[in-house]
């Protein structure tokens, strides 16, 4: 039997440690903790259970995240994993790590500016979205080319100064 005690100690120990090291499958150069999408992992006597949060509700990746979860735990000696999935608080591109945006920048995909902190009005912006800045040279001279690129949390850009293409991850 689980005690109160047990079922609510979260920890950062050997179990975090595998399932954190789990590469995101659209941004393989991310874990799931540089994401912010590794909630929880919580070693319980009779099993481990990692909780995970999707980058949004439709994410079609969200399977395979879980099955490498589960994989990743299992091969780190733990035999009942449970993979849970958290809707709320929703992710948003805040949770992104600071580790995490130097990966984006270093695999040439710009990191996403702050999101909407949730409290206060919505912002709403008519027009065109604003363009980030250039991953490889740095600059703020871009513009937005499509509102998408290679998955639905990204979208494309071209850089005035280098003249070099590049994604983004957008914020949400």
């Amino acid at each position: 039997m689980v005690t109160a005690a047990a079922s609510s100690a979260t920890t950062h120990g050997a179990a975090w440690a595998a399932a954190a090291q789990t590469p995101d499958p659209e941004l393989p150069m991310l874990t799931l903790a540089d994401l912010g999408i590794l909630r929880d992992v919580q070693e319980l006597e009779d099993r481990v259970v990692a909780t995970i949060t999707p980058t949004y509700s439709g994410c079609p990746a969200m399977r395979e995240i879980g099955l490498d979860v589960r994989r990743r735990l299992e091969a780190a000696g733990y035999e009942n994993v449970q993979v849970a999935t958290q809707l709320a608080p929703a992710w948003t591109s805040d949770w992104i790590t600071e580790e995490g945006r130097g990966k984006l920048r270093a695999a040439g995909i710009a990191p996403p500016g702050a999101a909407w902190t949730g409290t206060g009005p919505v912002p709403v912006t008519l027009g065109l979205p604003t363009s980030a800045p250039c991953p490889h040279c740095g600059s703020a001279s871009t513009s937005h080319t499509a509102a998408f690129g290679a998955t639905a949390c990204r979208s494309l850009h071209r850089c005035h100064t280098c003249g070099e293409p590049f994604e983004a991850v957008k914020a949400i």
